[in-house]
């Protein structure tokens, strides 16, 4: 008989174990149960997480995030009744819904599959790489650019471009709410270890980040070069310069989703030896 439970401490090997069958498309769930524990207090990384059993073990889970976004990994016929469970016991507001793109269509139905209140939705391409074959570009090998940590005082630029990439790439709208989101978000990731930028002649051109991080792999996340400096390889740089620094202490493999529209992103990253391992989706809500 199938039940759906609320998880809890002592769960944790059970829900890493199942995590990792599913592991390219898991990166969320694995990287937020490790840094922020399996029981929700709200706090950053914490989750609900309500995963189907049958026979005692774990056939599928949905984390509703401490920011609002439910995360998936379960067989689609699964996901309904998940989604509506965590939904309960958590008691927030959805913000957005991320997971394989199956996965996300069900979970879209099973929420009424409005789109009043879309502001993204986005089919995207799951790209992996072993970092033993990345490619580095010649003018990161050569010195031309750096890839570094931020300073503490370039925090609020890279605030100012998170905004932007958010305006240009998910419909987001620049309002004081959003800005101070964002400032969280950024000294978050920050404080992480998980922000890095690219610098050219001195100046800060690009910029990109860890959404997601275990000891054996990172996922990256919100990539971006301001226009007036795009088409110069950048984007690419700052990935291989954050990835050259993992691959340093000791992570093995690579994971991201892009648009199957970004055709620009998708050049730059199989360009660096990404390759497709499956597809994605993302969706993100205006507030209610």
């Amino acid at each position: 008989m199938r039940r759906l439970d609320t998880l809890g401490p002592g769960d944790e090997p059970a829900l890493e174990a199942f995590l990792l069958a599913h592991a390219h498309s898991s990166m969320f769930l694995r990287s937020n149960l490790a840094a922020g524990g399996i029981v929700d207090r709200g706090q950053p990384h914490q989750s609900t997480y309500v995963a189907a059993r049958e026979a005692g073990a774990i056939t599928g889970v949905v984390g509703h995030s401490w920011h609002g976004i439910l995360q998936l990994q379960a067989p689609v016929g699964l996901v309904g009744d998940l989604v509506r469970a965590a939904i309960a016991r958590s008691g927030r507001t959805v913000a957005g819904v991320v997971g394989p793109w199956a996965q996300v269509v069900a979970a879209r139905a099973a929420l009424g599959d409005d789109d009043t209140r879309v502001r993204l939705c986005s089919h995207e391409d799951l790209f992996a790489l072993d970092l033993a074959a990345l490619a580095v570009p010649a003018p990161l090998a050569g010195g031309t650019v750096r890839c570094r940590r931020p300073r503490t005082d370039e925090l609020d630029l890279l605030v100012d471009w998170r905004v932007a990439y958010d305006v240009e790439i998910s419909n987001a709208t620049d309002t004081p709410e959003l800005r101070a989101s964002t400032a969280t978000d950024i000294a978050r990731l920050h404080a992480d270890g998980a922000t890095w930028v690219l610098t050219a002649d001195g100046a800060v051109v690009a910029f990109s980040a860890f959404n997601a991080q275990r000891p054996d792999t990172v996922q990256v996340g919100g990539v971006y070069t301001p226009p007036a400096r795009r088409g110069r390889g950048y984007a690419r740089a700052v990935v291989a310069g954050s990835l050259c620094a993992a691959r340093e202490r000791g992570v093995t493999g690579a994971l991201l989703f892009t648009g199957q529209d970004n055709h620009a992103a998708q050049r730059a990253y199989r360009a660096l030896g990404f390759c497709v391992v499956g597809d994605y989706g993302v969706v993100l809500l205006s507030a209610p």
